[in-house]
């Protein structure tokens, strides 16, 4: 990975959150690609459940100010950054009051999905990129970790698809067990084709549970990563009938020399 320049854009990570599949993997994965020489730089959101005082989070204001459009509304981009004690990985956090103040991750205090839960996505995709324009930094590899990072390949390659900060970068999607139950809001669709991307494209979000919203993933990803012993069995079909490299689950003991390997003779090929 000498030299190599990797985004990981994930839905959760430690120790920002709690230790999960993806949290655990969110960190892990990065800490490897950095001590094996490679450049990294990590999204995600910036949850109101994140201790800011704790983790020492602060405000970015050259990166900050941006407005983006959701669904024909004018939402301002936050960006905050912090730094993992000890291991030198710095982390940037997706900010907007709206969507991500309230003091919790995906649910309500019943458990019950917040219903702007595809806003956030939608956001959440369009200001990693944003953002990583504004860096001005060329990723070889972008990785995908987590069902709320799932719209990054999607927007990638279509609403994305003439910047050319992106042209050679590679997409790879971890696929999790299973997400969230239920659905986030049904329309959707029609919130993704707002910004021009065509309804043939994304029609699998006319149910968007999480299945669909990971089959979306990886139909734009140019990888898989199977990332948990359990995929749902609809999921783990989908991607079987993909021509795409995949590499089939590795414990967390064994993923360095693995996903290293995939990455150089998979991916980056």
């Amino acid at each position: 990975m000498n030299g190599k320049k990797v985004l990981f854009v994930s839905s959760e990570l430690v120790p920002y959150l709690p230790q999960n599949e993806v949290s655990l993997m969110s960190y892990e994965t990065p800490k490897m690609v950095n001590s094996n020489g490679g450049q990294i730089r990590i999204f995600m959101p910036r949850y109101g459940n994140i201790n800011e005082r704790r983790h020492q989070l602060h405000e970015v204001i050259r990166l900050s100010g941006m407005n983006l459009v959701i669904n024909d509304m004018d939402m301002p981009l936050i960006i905050k950054v912090a730094s993992i004690p000890k291991e030198r990985i710095q982390v940037y956090f997706i900010d907007n009051e709206e969507y991500f103040k309230r003091k919790a991750t995906f649910n309500d205090a019943d458990g019950n999905l917040f219903p702007d839960n595809d806003q956030r996505a939608i956001f959440f995709a369009k200001g990693v990129v944003e953002t990583v324009k504004k860096l001005n930094w060329t990723p070889d590899i972008i990785h995908v970790h987590g069902w709320m990072a799932s719209l990054l390949p999607l927007y990638l390659k279509k609403y994305y698809a003439d910047e050319p900060l992106f042209a050679d970068s590679k997409i790879v999607t971890s696929v999790y067990g299973k997400g969230f139950e239920g659905e986030l809001d049904s329309e959707m669709v029609s919130k993704i084709t707002f910004d021009g991307v065509e309804e043939e494209s994304i029609k699998a979000l006319k149910e968007p549970d999480y299945n669909n919203l990971l089959k979306v993933a990886v139909d734009y990803s140019d990888a898989v990563i199977l990332a948990a012993e359990e995929i749902p069995e609809d999921l783990q079909n989908h991607i079987s009938s993909l021509e795409k490299p995949v590499l089939p689950y590795v414990p967390l003991q064994e993923f360095e020399e693995a996903y290293a390997n995939f990455y150089n003779t998979e991916v980056l090929k």
